[in-house]
């Protein structure tokens, strides 16, 4: 159970890592031009974007660092908690948008998330308690 939790944690990361930070550092124009997949750019500022991608960058971090530390562990399903929340509000505003297929690839990273959160908090391998 701890390796899939570690696994998961791990490729949450690394997404997050990446998309959060070319949220940070790209503008606003250049993530809308990536794709179909980011047009749900229309719907926020830039500042907004930034934000977004700041949030990610540091749920990342905390996924990894606490845990891989040592120091305050129990930040970790905290940061996984909060990406549940930042990826039903994500497939909130897909299905606002029409964009049902992506609804589901965010509810994928949402129930990912979701899952480590559940593991460190509650699982065999919880760092709570």
């Amino acid at each position: 159970m701890n390796l899939a939790l570690w696994i998961a944690t791990g490729l949450l990361a690394a997404a997050y890592l990446i998309g959060g930070g070319m949220k940070v550092i790209l503008p606003k124009e250049k993530i809308a031009a990536t794709g179909d997949s980011a047009k749900w750019t229309e719907d926020f500022s830039a500042g907004g974007i930034k934000t977004i991608g700041a949030l990610e960058v540091l749920a990342a971090v905390g996924l990894v660092l606490p845990a891989v530390l040592d120091i305050a562990p129990a930040l970790v399903p905290l940061a996984a908690l909060g990406l549940v929340l930042l990826m039903i509000g994500a497939a909130a505003t897909r299905f606002r948008r029409q964009e049902y297929k992506l609804v589901a690839v965010d509810l994928v990273y949402a129930v990912l998330a979701g899952f480590v959160a559940w593991g460190r908090f509650f699982g065999p391998e919880s760092f709570i308690g």
